[in-house]
């Protein structure tokens, strides 16, 4: 049977040659290799300390209450169930967020990349050496001059004050649960009610508290139900405010239904399939 891994996060890279997908990893004290091949989803160390093994989330878009358009519904049940990789490492989850602010999906994608790789550290695996973020330490060294150089003028005062503020925070911050980490991190300058939402999503990996309303819920929301009555206003945050309570309407009041909801249609969006790493599967906006 295939399997569908969830791609969204930018970490995640095709090997060209290969066609499988691999992602490197942080945890509290290890470091590990996620790939993806026709085997399946894969997770080995690669160093540090000895670690748990980061989580796997798994999400099966056929419970979906009957308020889900059917087109919807069927889109995303096509791909069946599928796995995602919550982020081990809160301050990558943080850092990620930050550099989508005001920025495009394909810009936040290659601009982490950067990021990680000019100020990252790296992380020879497999023949290959990969990179993750800097952690908090590093960032609060950096120069504007460094910032500018990879393209985060706009993002390093954000960067700063969360970096200030996990090395202060962090240990409760980590036992959190998903709304009570998502009010925690609002409390930051410069991290704002959406920041602070995909942040919490990622690294717990309950997408009940994602920014629904999100830019990227509502383009894959409409390709895969064109027909669908979605709701649009004159400006941009009215939209956003009609297509939450839309989204939320639909979900229900039960909080799994809105995880399954949002991140099936976020996961139809961004995903590889084992049965065809050879191709691609992701839809681009």
């Amino acid at each position: 049977m295939h399997a569908v891994l969830t791609t969204d996060h930018p970490a995640w890279q095709r090997n060209a040659t290969t066609g499988h997908w691999y992602r490197p990893l942080r945890t509290a004290g290890g470091r590990w290799l996620a790939t993806l091949t026709p085997a399946g989803l894969g997770l080995a160390r690669a160093g540090g300390a000895e670690d748990h093994e980061p989580a796997v989330v798994t999400t099966d878009p056929g419970d979906l209450p009957d308020a889900v358009p059917t087109a919807l519904r069927t889109g995303v049940h096509a791909l069946g169930p599928s796995v995602r990789v919550a982020n081990p490492w809160l301050w990558d989850a943080i850092t990620t967020a930050i550099l989508r602010q005001v920025v495009r999906a394909d810009q936040a994608r290659k601009l982490y990349r950067t990021w990680c790789a000019v100020h990252g550290t790296e992380l020879p695996a497999h023949g290959y050496t990969h990179h993750t973020a800097p952690g908090p330490d590093a960032v609060l060294t950096l120069t504007d001059e460094q910032f500018a150089a990879v393209g985060t003028t706009f993002h390093r005062t954000a960067l700063r004050a969360a970096a200030t503020a996990y090395l202060e925070h962090r240990s409760r911050w980590e036992q959190l649960d998903a709304a009570a980490l998502v009010a925690a991190l609002v409390n930051v300058p410069r991290i704002g009610p959406w920041t602070a939402a995909a942040a919490a999503a990622d690294f717990t990996g309950d997408f009940s508290v994602y920014p629904h309303a999100d830019l990227a819920v509502r383009t894959w929301a409409a390709r895969i139900a064109p027909d669908h009555p979605w709701p649009a206003a004159d400006k941009p945050k009215k939209t956003e405010a009609l297509f939450g309570a839309h989204w939320h309407h639909l979900a229900g009041h039960d909080p799994r239904h809105l995880h399954t909801l949002t991140l099936s249609t976020l996961t139809w969006g961004a995903h590889a399939r084992t049965d065809q790493l050879e191709g691609s599967d992701r839809h681009h906006p």
